[in-house]
């Protein structure tokens, strides 16, 4: 109800003031109300009860016909409130002629009353059975006509694609409405209503929205979501090749990373088998015949030795004898160790009693030594 409250205009009407009464005096000429005929079969008045009845609850009244019928009052069946206040009022239509009637909390007094023609406030119902035609580019939409002449209404018809963000609108008269420049690969959305024309309404009420349909290339679809082009098989037989393709040099690229790393963990040990293929394979296993060949194959490749001249230099028979009595001075050194102190660097031959050759050598004897020859 709240949603029906604010998509109705509202209406100044001048009623009858009763001025003998303290609070008609108070009112203004004229009072806002907001008059809804749903679809010719109930009605729907509202008015602001905080400001023309302040703190005071007021009934309503209302009846159907002409002033010449002279219809029984009938009192308003279910209330709209207001904190706490009757605001509104929702019953039943009965006919073209509505008389409303404002009365205080006991129903003696009257403090407004109005006549209208609740024909001029019909708002329509949602349009009903809607059917699309999807052709090429053009796309028509119908619905069932309802009882209320047609010159009276229109059919609206809103669209976008899931690419635009607002609605693009379409008017026609009712009850059929058709549209070109839809693209057939693209996916909209549609919803159309009716609205009453104000050659027939006072105000132009228009119904609520149906229900939104989704479409493609004339095809109903849950969602735009859904809009998803199959592809073809050229398309999958390539992307399966392309799939192919990658795994095998993925595959290749970690045989290659395994291989190093298992050679780098476990080296690979030679097997000493080839080594004698050739014994097995062009000798038939007889050694002699493959040592002879491989001892030839050998010699051939040997590399050549290359002689280094040695150069001798020859020593003079005085640096011979020099040398000798050195090395012997350094032999007595040692056995004699009473005379290390006093021979240094240099050997003093002790006071010589008697002179030993042997060949070119000369030693230096005294009565502590002797020689064995």
């Amino acid at each position: 109800m709240g949603l029906v409250l604010q998509a109705h205009a509202t209406i100044f009407i001048l009623g009858n003031l009763v001025a003998s009464q303290p609070l008609a005096q108070s009112l203004k000429e004229t009072i806002k109300i907001t008059a809804v005929n749903f679809n010719g079969e109930q009605m729907q008045i509202t008015w602001a009860a905080k400001d023309y009845f302040p703190d005071r609850t007021v009934t309503f009244f209302y009846r159907f016909g002409t002033a010449l019928q002279n219809r029984a009052w009938k009192q308003c069946p279910n209330y709209i409130l207001d904190q706490g206040y009757n605001s509104g009022c929702l019953f039943k239509t009965e006919g073209p002629t509505l008389t409303i009637s404002f009365k205080d909390k006991n129903g003696s007094e009257e403090l407004f009353n109005y006549t209208l023609k609740s024909d001029f406030f019909i708002k329509p119902n949602p349009p009903e059975n809607v059917t699309f035609h999807w052709k090429g580019d053009t796309v028509t939409i119908e619905c069932n006509k309802p009882k209320t002449p047609a010159r009276c209404l229109e059919l609206e018809l809103q669209y976008k694609s899931k690419y635009d963000k607002e609605w693009q609108s379409r008017k026609s008269a009712c009850c059929k409405v058709e549209e070109q420049g839809f693209d057939p690969e693209k996916c909209y959305s549609f919803r159309v209503r009716l609205e009453r024309t104000s050659i027939c309404n006072r105000i132009p009420y228009a119904s609520e929205w149906a229900e939104v349909t989704v479409w493609r290339n004339g095809s109903l679809l849950d969602s735009c979501a859904d809009d998803i082009k199959p592809l073809s098989d050229n398309v999958i037989l390539l992307i399966s090749v392309l799939a192919v393709l990658l795994v095998i040099f993925l595959l290749q690229i970690f045989v290659c990373k395994c291989q190093r790393f298992q050679k780098s963990v476990m080296p690979v040990i030679p097997d000493p088998k080839h080594i004698f293929s050739d014994l097995f394979n062009d000798h038939n296993g007889n050694f002699q015949e493959w040592i002879d060949k491989t001892d030839n194959a050998m010699g051939q490749t040997k590399m050549e030795c290359v002689e280094h001249e040695c150069i001798i230099e020859e020593r003079t028979e005085q640096e011979d004898e020099k040398e000798a009595s050195e090395k012997l001075c350094e032999l007595l050194n040692m056995n004699e160790r009473d005379y290390l102190s006093s021979a240094h660097n240099t050997c003093l031959p002790p006071p010589a009693s008697d002179t030993v050759s042997f060949r070119s050598f000369k030693f230096c004897m005294n009565e502590d030594m002797y020689v064995i020859l």
